[in-house]
């Protein structure tokens, strides 16, 4: 599992020229599945997502967290995070798992974000050939690996 989190002041998709997600500040969150991902890939990400201290606090120290200061969530499927592309100029998506296993996987993944912030949480459409729009903030952009042969 990756994930791409960016601190945005906002941040929307839209699939077809209609906004299917939308937020305020919080965080842009990419995800790519692999094959092998689980629940406990899900539980792990999801807890890290929400206790993330990359907000600033009172002295503009990166020390609070999404939900410390009641941030958004908007949640973009986006299998291309698991590209492999040091071999040749066409890059190999054989990372990513299929729709029949990643959609599952994203569905309870969004359910987890919900739950451990006791709020819903905007997402694209999967599979959907989507416009993202955000304004990074700071910029701050991290990226978050679960599975150590992502390598």
């Amino acid at each position: 599992m990756r994930v791409v989190v960016q601190r945005v002041t906002e941040a929307s998709v839209t699939v077809d020229g209609e906004i299917t997600g939308q937020i305020g500040p919080g965080l842009l969150v990419l995800v790519g599945f692999t094959h092998s991902d689980t629940a406990a890939e899900l539980d792990w990400m999801a807890r890290k997502l929400v206790q993330l201290r990359i907000f600033g606090d009172a002295d503009d120290k990166m020390n609070l967290s999404v939900q410390d200061v009641g941030g958004d969530l908007l949640v973009v499927s986006q299998f291309t995070l698991l590209a492999d592309a040091r071999k040749g100029s066409r890059p190999s998506y054989i990372q990513a798992a299929p729709p029949p296993v990643s959609i599952p996987l994203y569905e309870e993944f969004v359910r987890q974000l919900e739950a451990l912030l006791g709020r819903p949480v905007a997402t694209g459409r999967f599979g959907a050939d989507m416009k993202v729009r955000l304004l990074n903030d700071g910029p701050v952009t991290i990226v978050l690996d679960r599975e150590a042969s992502l390598g």
